[in-house]
């Protein structure tokens, strides 16, 4: 199933990773990096691991602290090997090397390689965007660390980033993987600036998007569902190319060819969650 969800939640709060379990998200992400104090790491990693020591009913990933600090080793020693792991999601990182030392120190699983994501948040690790999203066979995903980017470009308003954005789905696409998520949107009682938001990263080519609360995945997924209407717009077309192969005119004037049907295609699958 294409993921449009994915929960963060603190891995020094147990009670809040397992509501977080049963939230609807798509993927729930335990964070041992910025949403956990530095005297509650050793505590933080020792309870993801306990809980992931069991398989999960549904996808697990963990954030590890920062790659060039003294923590992330010992969170990718204790958790990298555990059957309740889906992914690892690498902070801050700002070269391909880095993908490439961790996907070699990493035991693959029963499913193959472990998944790596990597968020690129500073202005060096989205001037890489390319080489790192094309490191190792093992990277699955790259996306943005909106917080910490704006803070080192300088960056006050919004669309001060939207470059930046464009960048790294770029970069995503080049090397052959899937559209990047859209950063989290802070406020988690601003409901209303989360959909208009959404709707903008869906324009740019994001497909779904990170939350910091369960009361953003509904407004997430709405926002990157298909709609009824582009729905029937695609299998109109779906239905057209079916029966008559090569660029074509539809009865309303739309001129279509193979890379339309091919975006159609992609909308259905969606539709469908495939």
């Amino acid at each position: 199933m294409t993921p449009l969800t994915w929960l963060y939640v603190p891995g020094d709060r147990p009670p809040v990773v397992a509501k977080a379990l049963t939230a609807g998200a798509d993927v729930v992400v335990i964070d041992l990096e910025d949403a956990v104090a530095p005297d509650r790491k050793d505590y933080a990693r020792d309870a993801t691991a306990e809980l992931l020591a069991e398989p999960q009913p549904q996808p697990v990933h963990v954030r590890v602290n920062a790659l060039d600090g003294p923590l992330a080793a010992a969170d990718l020693t204790a958790l990298a090997a555990l059957p309740g792991l889906a992914g690892l999601r690498l902070p801050k990182v700002t070269s391909a090397e880095q993908i490439t030392r961790i996907a070699a120190h990493t035991a693959p699983t029963a499913e193959g390689a472990l998944a790596l994501y990597a968020l690129l948040e500073t202005a060096l690790g989205v001037e890489r965007a390319y080489d790192i999203a094309a490191a190792h066979p093992s990277l699955r995903g790259i996306a943005l660390g909106e917080t910490d980017l704006r803070a080192d470009l300088g960056v006050r308003d919004d669309p001060g980033l939207d470059w930046s954005r464009s960048r790294v789905i770029v970069a995503a696409r080049a090397a052959s993987l899937p559209p990047p998520p859209q950063s989290v949107h802070p406020d988690i009682r601003d409901l209303e600036g989360l959909a208009a938001s959404c709707a903008h990263g869906r324009t740019l080519g994001f497909l779904g998007r990170a939350a910091i609360h369960p009361r953003q995945l509904p407004v997430i997924e709405r926002a990157y569902l298909p709609t009824a209407w582009e729905i029937e717009q695609a299998e109109t077309i779906v239905k057209a190319a079916a029966v008559e192969r090569g660029a074509q005119a539809l009865p309303d004037g739309r001129f279509i060819d193979a890379a339309v049907v091919a975006t159609a295609q992609r909308t259905l699958s969606l539709a469908h969650r495939i």
